[in-house]
């Protein structure tokens, strides 16, 4: 009964969403093993908020050849999304990018990067906080790091947001990618209530600037 009770109380307050979040099963921590890249392929990482979202905007693009929800940056080996969560472990919810950069550069990789999620706010997207949600460019050589850095200077000069960038660029560091029910997430849950309210704005924002460059 009390649980019929909470399960009516989060229904009125948090909405459908919410409810269906308390409803669902806990799903099964299956493992995900990403398919190899061709030698020609490049591979970029970035954080932006919460992986489902960076996922879906980044599988938009042509020259994208897939794209892999996981963990970076932390302090321990073969992190669960539960300890993610958490937010003590260090690590970053990321997006791991396998591109065709005879397609796609990793110029405009990085502009659909900065101009899909909030740069300025610490360790925060949205409604979603903590240091899982940092945003962040690893970079996986010199050359990334280099454009990297220019982009983040260009928009800092031009004055687009009015507080300052806290986009952390660092080295790549070891990526484990997150359990099987997190990959091709919304494709997969396009009626969930966090996927409903949170991701088509951004896909509408990425039609909107980069027609030219989607599938």
């Amino acid at each position: 009964m009390i649980a019929k009770i909470a399960a009516l109380v989060i229904l009125l307050v948090g909405g459908a969403g919410a409810y269906y979040l308390l409803a669902q099963e806990k799903p099964k921590m299956t493992p995900f093993t990403p398919a190899p890249a061709a030698a020609t392929d490049e591979t970029a990482t970035f954080g932006a908020g919460c992986f489902w979202c960076v996922e879906a905007v980044f599988q938009q693009l042509k020259g994208v050849k897939s794209v892999v929800s996981g963990y970076t940056g932390g302090a321990i080996a073969d992190p669960t999304y539960e300890q993610i969560c958490t937010g003590r472990t260090g690590h970053a919810e990321v997006i791991k990018i396998t591109f065709d950069p005879k397609v796609i550069s990793y110029e405009d990789l990085l502009q659909v990067f900065w101009k899909t999620h909030d740069p300025t706010t610490l360790n925060q997207q949205g409604n979603d906080t903590g240091t899982q949600y940092r945003s962040a460019v690893f970079y996986h050589t010199p050359e990334q790091k280099k454009l990297a850095d220019e982009y983040r200077k260009k928009i800092d000069d031009a004055k687009i947001y009015d507080n300052p960038i806290v986009t952390e660029i660092t080295a790549a560091d070891k990526f484990y990618a997150a359990e099987k029910y997190h990959q091709d997430y919304y494709n997969s849950n396009p009626n969930q209530g966090y996927c409903r309210a949170v991701i088509p704005p951004k896909i509408e924002k990425l039609k909107k600037l980069f027609a030219d460059k989607l599938k």
